[in-house]
């Protein structure tokens, strides 16, 4: 598995030329908004995307054959974004804590960047400012950057990233121009697995791209966290309701919970609960339900995949028994 360069350093990007020409026809029209925001589902390309729109304005927009918003890799200034080396560049992400949980965005790194876009630009160019995962970002810490939004200094530029803009302040969302990237079609879902992952069956491509809904990230991700392996567990457990047997759970429990990363744990409720979400949409759409969802409304069924979803992040946040964790969530779906 050959696995993508970091947003910042990546050439490349897939599906999303109208969200990139949107953003070129801004900036070339003398009318560019100080703020945008890009949403989309989580690994879509939202933050590859605002750093290819980074490079290009600190490059001084130019014109390239490699698609809107190009900057070759040859360019010194490729390297140099890439590196963080660019004195008119600054970007917040959250960072990530022990056991690879993300740490919330802090006001005082709001306030940095706020101290850093009031100054002029040390290149003569303007100043860019990229904020991954916007909902890792506390009221208070949104706050201090709305005062920016609402008085942008001169020659500054903000690009904002979020997979769930409604956790936002409404206050936010209202100052920002907000861009759609969509998940991608199959054609170009293809496209990208064929490249990162060579050595993969085209079937087994396939049905990774179909479980990531057209995410090229989350594909990566499934791919890199046995998210085949998983998904077949998925398919295997539901088969078995509503009355699969005590032995098979307290199995299946323990393949979930054998390696100490806890990366099979969250792969499979991540996909157990996008089952149950896909089987309650067609099912509310009248195209024909799971067998495994007779028996229960789709209210009640909708009520256990929140609870499948608090008992994942509660294990994950509080370090509970993973294992029992799995244990009690099987056994509400097969009561």
């Amino acid at each position: 598995m050959s696995l993508p360069p970091e947003p910042r350093s990546n050439p490349a990007l897939f599906g999303h030329d109208h969200a990139a020409l949107a953003l070129r026809d801004s900036a070339l029209s003398g009318r560019m908004h100080h703020g945008w925001m890009l949403t989309g589902p989580q690994g879509v390309g939202k933050a590859t995307l605002a750093w290819r729109y980074a490079r290009w304005m600190l490059a001084g927009m130019p014109e390239a054959a490699g698609g809107p918003l190009f900057v070759p890799p040859a360019d010194p200034l490729f390297a140099r974004v890439a590196a963080g080396a660019h004195a008119d560049l600054r970007s917040l992400s959250p960072n990530t804590g022990e056991k690879g949980k993300k740490v919330l965005i802090r006001v005082e790194e709001v306030r940095e960047l706020t101290r850093f876009l009031a100054m002029t630009p040390a290149e003569g160019g303007w100043r860019v400012v990229v904020v991954e995962d916007m909902e890792a970002m506390n009221e208070q810490a949104q706050n201090a950057l709305l005062k920016t939004l609402e008085e942008p200094p001169p020659r500054a530029v903000l690009v904002l990233t979020a997979s769930a803009p409604d956790r936002l302040l409404p206050t936010i969302r209202s100052r920002v121009r907000r861009l759609d990237l969509f998940p991608l079609a199959d054609a170009a879902m293809d496209t990208v697995l064929s490249r990162w992952l060579p050595d993969m069956s085209g079937d087994d491509r396939a049905a990774l791209a179909r479980l990531a809904a057209g995410s090229p990230g989350r594909a990566l991700s499934l791919a890199e966290g046995e998210g085949l392996a998983m998904a077949r567990e998925v398919e295997g457990f539901l088969a078995r309701l509503p009355r699969p047997e005590a032995r098979e759970l307290h199995a299946l429990a323990d393949r979930l919970t054998s390696k100490r990363d806890g990366g099979a744990f969250t792969t499979f409720f991540n996909l157990l609960r996008d089952a149950i979400a896909g089987a309650l949409r067609r099912a509310a759409r009248g195209e024909g339900a799971a067998p495994w969802l007779a028996g229960r409304g789709l209210a009640e069924w909708a009520g256990l995949w929140d609870m499948l979803g608090r008992l994942a992040d509660e294990t994950e946040t509080l370090n509970l028994d993973r294992r029992q964790a799995v244990l009690t969530g099987l056994s509400r779906l097969s009561a």
